[in-house]
Protein backbone atom coordinates (compact mmCIF):
# COMPACT_ATOMS: atom_id res chain seq x y z
CA UNK A 1 0.00 0.00 0.00
CA UNK A 2 1.59 3.52 -0.84
CA UNK A 3 1.61 6.27 0.87
CA UNK A 4 1.64 9.93 -0.41
CA UNK A 5 4.78 11.23 -1.98
CA UNK A 6 6.06 13.51 0.78
CA UNK A 7 9.21 12.54 2.46
CA UNK A 8 8.87 10.74 5.72
CA UNK A 9 9.13 13.02 8.97
CA UNK A 10 10.48 9.62 11.51
CA UNK A 11 13.58 8.50 10.12
CA UNK A 12 13.87 4.30 11.19
CA UNK A 13 17.02 4.33 9.55
CA UNK A 14 18.80 4.08 6.06
CA UNK A 15 18.32 0.42 5.58
CA UNK A 16 14.45 0.09 5.80
CA UNK A 17 11.70 2.65 4.60
CA UNK A 18 8.60 2.89 6.84
CA UNK A 19 6.37 1.06 4.55
CA UNK A 20 8.92 -1.95 4.70
CA UNK A 21 8.85 -1.59 8.58
CA UNK A 22 4.82 -1.26 8.59
CA UNK A 23 5.06 -4.52 6.62
CA UNK A 24 7.84 -6.33 8.90
CA UNK A 25 5.73 -5.47 12.14
CA UNK A 26 2.56 -7.11 10.29
CA UNK A 27 4.25 -10.48 10.10
CA UNK A 28 5.70 -10.08 13.58
CA UNK A 29 2.21 -9.32 15.51
CA UNK A 30 0.58 -12.41 13.14
CA UNK A 31 2.59 -14.25 15.73
CA UNK A 32 -0.42 -14.02 18.06
CA UNK A 33 -3.23 -14.66 15.98
CA UNK A 34 -5.10 -17.55 17.38
CA UNK A 35 -5.40 -16.26 20.85
CA UNK A 36 -8.04 -14.77 22.08
CA UNK A 37 -11.35 -14.25 21.19
CA UNK A 38 -13.84 -12.29 18.87
CA UNK A 39 -16.75 -10.49 21.11
CA UNK A 40 -19.87 -12.61 21.33
CA UNK A 41 -21.87 -9.43 23.47
CA UNK A 42 -22.97 -7.51 20.82
CA UNK A 43 -24.07 -10.58 18.27
CA UNK A 44 -23.51 -8.56 15.32
CA UNK A 45 -19.68 -8.31 15.86
CA UNK A 46 -19.14 -12.42 16.46
CA UNK A 47 -19.06 -13.16 12.69
CA UNK A 48 -15.72 -11.32 12.39
CA UNK A 49 -13.16 -12.97 11.26
CA UNK A 50 -10.51 -13.61 14.05
CA UNK A 51 -8.09 -14.19 11.23
CA UNK A 52 -7.31 -10.52 10.33
CA UNK A 53 -4.98 -7.93 11.15
CA UNK A 54 -4.24 -4.42 9.88
CA UNK A 55 -1.79 -1.86 11.09
CA UNK A 56 -1.87 1.93 9.55
CA UNK A 57 0.16 5.08 10.79
CA UNK A 58 0.53 8.49 9.84
CA UNK A 59 3.30 10.72 10.59
CA UNK A 60 4.09 13.97 11.54
CA UNK A 61 3.41 15.51 7.96
CA UNK A 62 0.33 13.96 7.12
CA UNK A 63 1.88 10.88 5.22
CA UNK A 64 -0.09 7.30 5.75
CA UNK A 65 1.66 4.08 5.95
CA UNK A 66 -0.22 0.77 6.56
CA UNK A 67 0.21 -2.82 5.79
CA UNK A 68 -1.91 -6.00 6.28
CA UNK A 69 -6.02 -5.52 6.56
CA UNK A 70 -5.53 -2.26 6.64
CA UNK A 71 -8.04 -1.11 4.43
CA UNK A 72 -11.07 -3.33 5.48
CA UNK A 73 -13.72 -0.93 7.53
CA UNK A 74 -14.76 -2.67 11.00
CA UNK A 75 -16.90 -1.22 13.92
CA UNK A 76 -14.76 0.93 16.06
CA UNK A 77 -16.89 0.49 19.23
CA UNK A 78 -15.24 2.65 21.90
CA UNK A 79 -12.88 4.10 19.51
CA UNK A 80 -15.73 6.86 19.16
CA UNK A 81 -15.55 7.60 22.76
CA UNK A 82 -12.57 9.76 21.84
CA UNK A 83 -14.26 11.69 19.49
CA UNK A 84 -17.40 12.36 21.06
CA UNK A 85 -14.86 13.45 24.61
CA UNK A 86 -12.85 15.99 21.70
CA UNK A 87 -16.50 17.10 20.36
CA UNK A 88 -18.06 17.81 23.94
CA UNK A 89 -14.83 19.39 25.23
CA UNK A 90 -14.95 21.52 22.11
CA UNK A 91 -18.64 22.48 22.95
CA UNK A 92 -18.79 22.83 26.50
CA UNK A 93 -15.13 23.25 27.54
CA UNK A 94 -14.09 22.40 31.05
CA UNK A 95 -17.79 22.20 32.34
CA UNK A 96 -18.03 18.81 31.15
CA UNK A 97 -15.84 17.64 34.41
CA UNK A 98 -18.64 18.46 36.71
CA UNK A 99 -20.57 15.52 35.20
CA UNK A 100 -17.63 13.09 34.48
CA UNK A 101 -14.82 11.59 36.38
CA UNK A 102 -10.88 11.78 35.60
CA UNK A 103 -9.56 9.15 37.47
CA UNK A 104 -9.16 5.15 36.21
CA UNK A 105 -12.19 3.15 37.19
CA UNK A 106 -9.95 -0.47 37.76
CA UNK A 107 -13.11 -1.51 37.21
CA UNK A 108 -14.96 -3.24 33.90
CA UNK A 109 -15.95 -0.87 31.33
CA UNK A 110 -19.66 -1.52 31.65
CA UNK A 111 -20.10 -2.07 35.12
CA UNK A 112 -22.72 -0.76 37.85
CA UNK A 113 -21.07 -0.18 41.17
CA UNK A 114 -19.11 2.83 40.86
CA UNK A 115 -21.97 4.41 39.38
CA UNK A 116 -24.01 3.71 42.57
CA UNK A 117 -21.59 4.03 45.21
CA UNK A 118 -20.84 7.19 43.61
CA UNK A 119 -24.05 8.80 42.97
CA UNK A 120 -24.16 8.34 39.78
CA UNK A 121 -20.64 10.75 38.20
CA UNK A 122 -18.83 8.41 36.10
CA UNK A 123 -15.17 7.87 37.00
CA UNK A 124 -14.33 8.75 33.17
CA UNK A 125 -15.04 9.38 29.96
CA UNK A 126 -13.70 6.39 28.58
CA UNK A 127 -16.30 3.56 30.71
CA UNK A 128 -19.74 3.43 28.85
CA UNK A 129 -21.33 5.10 31.21
CA UNK A 130 -19.17 8.16 30.89
CA UNK A 131 -19.23 8.16 27.39
CA UNK A 132 -23.18 8.16 27.71
CA UNK A 133 -23.23 11.50 29.87
CA UNK A 134 -20.25 12.53 27.05
CA UNK A 135 -23.17 12.13 24.31
CA UNK A 136 -25.91 13.65 26.56
CA UNK A 137 -23.81 16.75 25.82
CA UNK A 138 -23.94 16.28 22.53
CA UNK A 139 -27.83 15.57 22.22
CA UNK A 140 -28.08 18.92 24.04
CA UNK A 141 -25.86 20.69 21.52
CA UNK A 142 -26.54 19.54 18.38
CA UNK A 143 -30.28 19.06 16.14
CA UNK A 144 -28.98 15.97 15.00
CA UNK A 145 -26.04 14.29 16.96
CA UNK A 146 -25.53 11.10 14.92
CA UNK A 147 -24.69 13.10 11.82
CA UNK A 148 -22.35 15.60 13.38
CA UNK A 149 -20.59 12.75 14.50
CA UNK A 150 -20.46 10.98 11.02
CA UNK A 151 -19.79 14.11 9.09
CA UNK A 152 -16.39 14.46 11.55
CA UNK A 153 -15.12 11.25 11.49
CA UNK A 154 -15.73 11.33 7.21
CA UNK A 155 -13.85 15.13 7.77
CA UNK A 156 -10.72 14.04 9.96
CA UNK A 157 -10.36 10.72 7.96
CA UNK A 158 -11.01 12.30 4.08
CA UNK A 159 -13.24 9.37 3.60
CA UNK A 160 -16.31 10.53 2.24
CA UNK A 161 -17.95 6.84 2.52
CA UNK A 162 -17.91 6.62 6.07
CA UNK A 163 -21.17 4.74 7.33
CA UNK A 164 -22.92 3.71 10.83
CA UNK A 165 -23.40 -0.13 10.28
CA UNK A 166 -27.04 -0.38 10.67
CA UNK A 167 -26.85 -4.27 11.63
CA UNK A 168 -24.75 -3.20 14.83
CA UNK A 169 -26.42 -0.30 15.54
CA UNK A 170 -29.91 -2.69 15.76
CA UNK A 171 -28.26 -5.51 17.47
CA UNK A 172 -26.93 -2.63 20.04
CA UNK A 173 -30.03 -1.68 20.67
CA UNK A 174 -31.40 -4.76 21.01
CA UNK A 175 -29.25 -5.52 23.89
CA UNK A 176 -28.88 -2.62 25.48
CA UNK A 177 -30.13 -3.70 29.14
CA UNK A 178 -27.14 -2.78 30.69
CA UNK A 179 -26.01 0.55 29.00
CA UNK A 180 -29.76 1.76 29.78
CA UNK A 181 -29.16 0.75 33.17
CA UNK A 182 -26.58 2.76 33.85
CA UNK A 183 -28.19 5.74 31.93
CA UNK A 184 -31.46 5.53 33.90
CA UNK A 185 -29.27 5.22 36.93
CA UNK A 186 -27.80 8.42 36.14
CA UNK A 187 -30.95 10.06 35.39
CA UNK A 188 -32.22 8.81 38.54
CA UNK A 189 -28.94 11.20 40.25
CA UNK A 190 -29.55 14.39 37.84
CA UNK A 191 -26.95 13.29 35.72
CA UNK A 192 -28.40 13.10 32.08
CA UNK A 193 -30.48 15.65 30.81
CA UNK A 194 -32.63 14.57 27.36
CA UNK A 195 -33.99 11.40 27.04
CA UNK A 196 -32.85 8.04 27.84
CA UNK A 197 -33.43 6.14 24.24
CA UNK A 198 -32.33 9.79 22.24
CA UNK A 199 -28.90 9.55 24.05
CA UNK A 200 -28.60 5.90 24.11
CA UNK A 201 -29.31 5.75 19.98
CA UNK A 202 -26.92 8.52 19.17
CA UNK A 203 -23.94 6.34 21.51
CA UNK A 204 -24.14 3.56 20.32
CA UNK A 205 -24.72 5.21 16.89
CA UNK A 206 -21.12 6.41 17.60
CA UNK A 207 -20.06 2.80 18.29
CA UNK A 208 -21.54 1.16 15.24
CA UNK A 209 -19.65 3.67 13.08
CA UNK A 210 -17.33 1.73 10.24
CA UNK A 211 -14.01 2.79 9.45
CA UNK A 212 -10.22 0.79 8.54
CA UNK A 213 -7.24 1.48 10.42
CA UNK A 214 -5.98 4.07 7.64
CA UNK A 215 -9.30 6.15 8.14
CA UNK A 216 -8.63 6.36 11.81
CA UNK A 217 -4.78 6.74 11.72
CA UNK A 218 -5.69 9.37 9.60
CA UNK A 219 -8.49 10.98 11.50
CA UNK A 220 -7.07 10.47 14.89
CA UNK A 221 -4.07 12.50 13.75
CA UNK A 222 -4.68 15.63 15.47
CA UNK A 223 -3.96 14.25 19.01
CA UNK A 224 -0.55 13.90 17.47
CA UNK A 225 -0.08 17.01 16.18
CA UNK A 226 -0.95 19.31 19.20
CA UNK A 227 -5.11 19.46 18.17
CA UNK A 228 -4.55 19.79 14.16
CA UNK A 229 -5.83 17.64 11.34
CA UNK A 230 -3.62 16.54 8.66
CA UNK A 231 -6.41 15.92 6.63
CA UNK A 232 -8.41 18.87 7.12
CA UNK A 233 -5.35 21.54 7.82
CA UNK A 234 -7.57 22.55 10.91
CA UNK A 235 -6.60 23.44 14.06
CA UNK A 236 -9.75 20.56 15.50
CA UNK A 237 -9.13 21.34 19.49
CA UNK A 238 -6.45 23.64 20.89
CA UNK A 239 -2.81 21.98 21.95
CA UNK A 240 -3.37 21.90 25.20
CA UNK A 241 -7.06 19.94 25.13
CA UNK A 242 -5.07 17.54 22.80
CA UNK A 243 -2.43 16.93 25.59
CA UNK A 244 -4.79 16.49 28.16
CA UNK A 245 -6.77 13.88 25.93
CA UNK A 246 -3.80 11.95 25.24
CA UNK A 247 -3.10 11.57 29.38
CA UNK A 248 -7.01 10.65 29.54
CA UNK A 249 -6.29 7.79 27.11
CA UNK A 250 -2.89 6.71 28.90
CA UNK A 251 -4.25 6.38 32.11
CA UNK A 252 -8.10 4.92 30.84
CA UNK A 253 -8.08 4.04 27.60
CA UNK A 254 -7.77 0.25 27.85
CA UNK A 255 -10.05 -0.65 29.94
CA UNK A 256 -9.19 -2.01 33.49
CA UNK A 257 -6.25 -3.28 32.11
CA UNK A 258 -4.62 0.67 31.28
CA UNK A 259 -1.68 -0.08 33.79
CA UNK A 260 -0.86 -2.82 32.69
CA UNK A 261 -1.05 -1.68 29.19
CA UNK A 262 1.06 1.86 30.09
CA UNK A 263 3.69 -0.70 31.71
CA UNK A 264 4.54 -2.37 28.37
CA UNK A 265 3.81 -0.30 25.72
CA UNK A 266 3.96 3.24 27.31
CA UNK A 267 1.78 4.93 25.13
CA UNK A 268 -1.65 6.87 24.82
CA UNK A 269 -3.84 4.90 23.51
CA UNK A 270 -7.68 3.92 23.52
CA UNK A 271 -9.28 -0.10 22.54
CA UNK A 272 -12.49 -0.66 21.15
CA UNK A 273 -14.26 -4.26 21.35
CA UNK A 274 -14.06 -4.67 17.36
CA UNK A 275 -10.71 -5.22 17.49
CA UNK A 276 -9.42 -1.75 16.99
CA UNK A 277 -6.72 0.48 19.34
CA UNK A 278 -5.56 3.70 18.56
CA UNK A 279 -2.30 4.71 19.75
CA UNK A 280 -0.52 7.95 19.67
CA UNK A 281 3.25 8.91 19.44
CA UNK A 282 2.67 12.98 20.49
CA UNK A 283 4.39 14.59 18.01
CA UNK A 284 5.22 11.97 15.66
CA UNK A 285 2.65 9.23 15.17
CA UNK A 286 -0.75 7.75 15.19
CA UNK A 287 -0.95 4.62 15.03
CA UNK A 288 -4.15 2.01 14.26
CA UNK A 289 -4.50 -1.71 14.98
CA UNK A 290 -7.20 -3.85 14.24
CA UNK A 291 -7.18 -7.64 14.89
CA UNK A 292 -10.80 -9.04 16.27
CA UNK A 293 -9.67 -11.77 19.13
CA UNK A 294 -9.66 -9.96 22.30
CA UNK A 295 -8.46 -11.18 25.83
CA UNK A 296 -10.53 -11.27 28.76
CA UNK A 297 -10.15 -7.35 29.41
CA UNK A 298 -11.70 -6.59 25.48
CA UNK A 299 -8.48 -5.87 24.08
CA UNK A 300 -6.79 -6.62 20.43
CA UNK A 301 -4.11 -10.00 21.61
CA UNK A 302 -2.78 -9.16 18.10
CA UNK A 303 -3.20 -5.78 18.33
CA UNK A 304 -1.46 -5.25 21.71
CA UNK A 305 1.83 -7.32 20.60
CA UNK A 306 1.59 -5.37 17.51
CA UNK A 307 2.12 -1.62 19.95
CA UNK A 308 4.69 -3.67 22.05
CA UNK A 309 6.29 -4.06 18.65
CA UNK A 310 6.40 -0.43 17.85
CA UNK A 311 7.10 1.34 21.06
CA UNK A 312 10.34 -1.05 21.52
CA UNK A 313 11.61 -0.31 18.30
CA UNK A 314 10.77 3.49 18.53
CA UNK A 315 12.55 3.12 22.00
CA UNK A 316 15.71 1.32 20.43
CA UNK A 317 15.66 4.28 17.44
CA UNK A 318 15.89 7.21 19.75
CA UNK A 319 18.75 5.52 21.88
CA UNK A 320 20.50 5.59 18.84
CA UNK A 321 20.62 1.49 19.13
Amino acid sequence: MNASPCAPSLDLGASSSLQAWVERLVERARRRLGQGRVADYIPALADQPADRLGIALCTRDGRLYSAGDAEEPFSIQSLSKVLLLSLALRSHGDALWQRVGLNPSGMPFNSLMQLETEHGKPRNPFINAGAIVVTDHLVGAYATPVKHLQDIARRLSGNPSVLIDREVLASEWRHRARNAAAAYLMQAFGNLHNEVDQVLEAYFASCALRMSCRDLARAFHYLAAEGRSPTTGEAFIPPAMAQRINALMFTSGMYDAAGDFAYRVGLPAKSGVGGGIVAIVPGELSICVWSPALDASGNSVAGQYALELIAEELGQLRRGR
